[in-house]
């Protein structure tokens, strides 16, 4: 695979240490710029992070001397130096929209963790196994923005990582009609460490700003079609969610409640969950987790501290799948929030638009 010199926006954020820890050894990418807000720009990575670093493992070496850009003033600078960035900027939804529709229209393609582009109809919104054929869109994008190279591609929402992986092929072969979701989310979700936020040990929040609203309506762009320039939205299958905080570092859980139109068997289930595989497998994409979907026999499986990192924390874990009284079925997901949910899903969608010739 062809080498690229990679980019991170936002890199002194804690999405954007997780993708300076995936990206310091990484096989196709060298990052070769890093940027952040204009108080972090002229220092070197490890001072702009040495009171804030949030990761467990430490600060990698051959990062800590690069000069941090200006993520706004230095664009020109930034994508003379890069193939494409990754986008983890913390800025209000009208500036992040700017923000990566500039690069973009500097000609360089940007693989954006944040929220602000995640209904652009022509922007893809993808979870690498489950709808790659949504980067086909790309080209109508760049048709509207006039470039070549530039345009943006997005990973939804991280809670999403969790449960839409067990729920999407179960539809492809019964039907998805409709399912409640109840999550349970980490504190680094909202960029938060204990020592950072006090407040959250011994305790639950059950509101999280616009968790619900995304919960509900990122999986119908998911389960969308590809229109003409645009990625229309499924009118179905029907989600309702509610998520609340809870005191655990890294890890998001899920409680799925779902009803199909064909109501499979409990054995057609767990078969599906063994054997799905999707394009990332197929195509042995560097962060690609080789068993996707994990089932856990056990009672008390899957526990976010022993299972959040299965497989790099790139795979979901899934357990007490079981008969419901008012929906067909009901079980438990896990995934790590900030590896599979956010900079791990960053990595793989860009892997697979190398793998697919988007990046050239």
């Amino acid at each position: 695979m062809k080498k690229y010199n990679v980019g991170i926006i936002g890199a002194t954020g804690m999405v954007g240490q997780r993708f300076a820890l995936l990206l310091a050894n990484h096989p196709w990418f060298t990052v070769t710029a890093l940027a952040a807000s204009a108080r972090s720009a002229g220092k070197t990575y490890k001072e702009a992070v040495e009171s804030r670093w949030a990761m467990t493992d430490p600060l990698p070496e051959n990062l800590a001397d690069l000069v941090i850009y200006d993520a706004t003033a230095d664009i020109e600078k930034i994508v003379s130096l890069v193939d494409f960035v990754f986008c983890a900027v913390d800025m209000k939804k009208p500036d992040i929209l700017a923000l990566e529709e500039n690069y973009a229209k500097h000609e360089c393609p940007v693989v954006s963790n944040n929220s602000a582009n995640r209904f652009t109809p022509d922007v893809p919104m993808v979870i690498p196994e489950l709808n790659p054929e949504h980067i086909n869109i790309i080209p109508a994008q760049r048709k509207r923005l006039g470039t070549k190279r530039g345009f943006i591609a997005v990973k939804s929402n991280c809670s999403l990582q969790s449960y839409v992986p067990a729920l999407f092929p179960l539809d492809k072969e019964f039907g998805l009609e409709k399912c409640l979701v109840c999550t349970y989310q980490a504190i680094s979700g909202a960029g938060k460490t204990f020592e950072r936020w006090p407040e959250m040990i011994d305790n639950v929040i059950p509101y999280i700003g616009g968790e619900e609203e995304k919960s509900e309506r990122e999986p119908l762009k998911i389960w969308g079609k590809i229109e003409g320039d645009r990625i229309a939205l499924a009118n179905a299958p029907e989600f309702t969610a509610q998520c609340l905080r809870v005191p655990v570092s890294d890890g998001h859980m899920a409680a799925v409640f779902a009803t199909f139109k064909n109501k499979p068997t409990k054995d057609q289930i767990l078969e599906i969950w063994k054997n799905f595989r999707g394009v990332p497998q197929e195509l042995n994409l560097p962060h690609a987790p080789k068993q996707f979907l994990n089932y856990f026999e056990e009672d008390n499986m899957p526990q976010t501290k022993l299972n959040r990192n299965l497989e790099g924390g790139m795979a979901v874990s899934i357990g007490r799948l079981r008969e419901d009284t008012q929906y067909d079925y009901k079980f438990v997901c896990l995934s790590h929030n900030t590896l599979r949910g956010a900079a791990g899903g960053g990595v793989l969608l860009a892997e697979l638009l190398c793998a697919k010739g988007y990046m050239d």
